[in-house]
């Protein structure tokens, strides 16, 4: 494993303010000293290093982009910048704090009442309490507007049935973020750890996200007070408004799990000598390799960048952000896949990291729109036709 030596070409730590450079800075050292050191056993182990959840909140990373109710209040900027240093560690880490403030902590903050946010919100910051985000459903992912799970209001209650897979943090989470149909309509509503008819289970099995708790939640019967419902949640839009949040953020941690993939390959092939005692880095078509990497890493930098400055203006929307999710996930799957092929046998061992980033990046590449799915969004911005069918 190597030191890492930071990803630059194209000078653009110009372009970031000092805040800006602290708050990486703050993160890289962080995962540098705290999460780098033991991810690979966790991985080995399939556990999520929970050790870690109270330090990120002392740093501020749980909701850092939300301001109010104890949040940092970082620029997107910022934020972005905090979740490619996570994504370098693992997309695990990212994934965590990402659901815990753009899936959690901002529909409270955007569809809930004042108690509801009263009650979660600093709790969520701190990292006293944990949330989750259920949405996908065994038979729903790409279609979430066909969802089967429902709520009907039975006097002061609402009444759950239905069931949500592949959900990030479900069985840690004390509070979950429900999407259901009420009267046909899509609707939010706050379901905590606990109550009768509500169920959680691990997926086990996985070769991806191995670092990170992924659950099943199921419900029957589960009776919530109506209160938790989240009075500014309507329609289709509400969960896909979380989604936009949580994709911004993919879009710049997908940047560092390529630079730790490109950063390791280039060092490794500056020190690995074949053929006439010479560095690999000295043949040409290595170059070709790390010449693409470092391309395609600069211009996934440069797009999230301009999203996160427009973001800050109030002007980047759902389309931009599925543009910087879609470029930067398979920017960094592919680095991924360029750099274990320059480290041969070595990259599919864990003493470097490329393969866990490289099997990561699979789900990363899946979850929270497909790959597809974002090209269609695109394809529909840039022509004015839907195309989803």
């Amino acid at each position: 494993m190597f030191p890492f030596r930071g990803v630059d070409y194209l000078e653009i730590d110009s372009l970031f303010s000092e805040e800006e450079l602290l708050v990486r800075q703050t993160a890289r050292r962080f995962v540098d000293e705290r999460v780098l050191p033991i991810i690979e056993q966790h991985n080995r182990d399939a556990t999520f290093p929970m050790h870690l959840a109270a330090e990120m909140a002392e740093l501020g990373f749980f909701g850092a982009n939300l301001s109010g109710y104890g949040c940092a209040g970082m620029n997107n900027v910022e934020y972005g910048l905090m979740m490619q240093e996570l994504e370098r560690g693992d997309s695990g880490l990212r994934s965590f704090c990402s659901v815990q403030g753009a899936l959690v902590m901002y529909p409270i903050l955007t569809f809930g009442c004042e108690e509801q946010k009263q009650r979660w919100l600093p709790r969520l910051q701190k990292g006293e309490a944990f949330g989750c985000f259920g949405l996908t459903e065994p038979d729903f992912g790409s279609n979430p507007s066909g969802m089967r799970t429902t709520a009907v209001r039975d006097g002061s209650c609402f009444v759950l049935n239905g069931e949500k897979t592949w959900i990030t943090n479900g069985t840690i989470a004390e509070v979950a973020v429900v999407w259901a149909k009420l009267d046909g309509v899509i609707r939010g509503f706050l379901v905590e750890r606990g109550v009768p008819g509500f169920k959680t289970s691990d997926i086990h099995g996985k070769w991806s996200l191995r670092a990170s708790v992924t659950s099943s939640l199921s419900f029957v019967d589960c009776r919530i007070p109506a209160g938790n419902l989240l009075p500014g949640s309507k329609g289709l839009k509400s969960p896909l408004m979380c989604l936009t949040q949580a994709r911004y953020s993919i879009g710049w941690g997908a940047i560092g799990a390529a630079m730790a993939c490109y950063d390791t390959a280039r060092q490794y092939t500056m020190l690995r000598k074949q053929f006439r005692d010479r560095p690999i880095a000295s043949h040409q078509l290595v170059q070709a390799e790390l010449a693409w990497m470092i391309s395609e890493i600069t211009k996934a930098q440069l797009l999230a960048l301009q999203v996160g400055r427009l973001k800050d203006k109030g002007k980047a929307d759902f389309a931009h952000v599925s543009m910087l999710k879609r470029n930067n996930v398979w920017m960094a799957l592919e680095t991924a896949r360029r750099s274990r092929d320059l480290l041969g046998a070595n990259g599919i061992t864990d003493e470097y990291p490329i393969f866990r980033h490289m099997c990561n990046l699979e789900t990363v590449k899946t979850y929270e729109g497909t790959h597809n799915i974002h090209t269609l969004i695109i394809g529909e911005r840039v022509t004015g036709v839907g195309a989803y069918e």
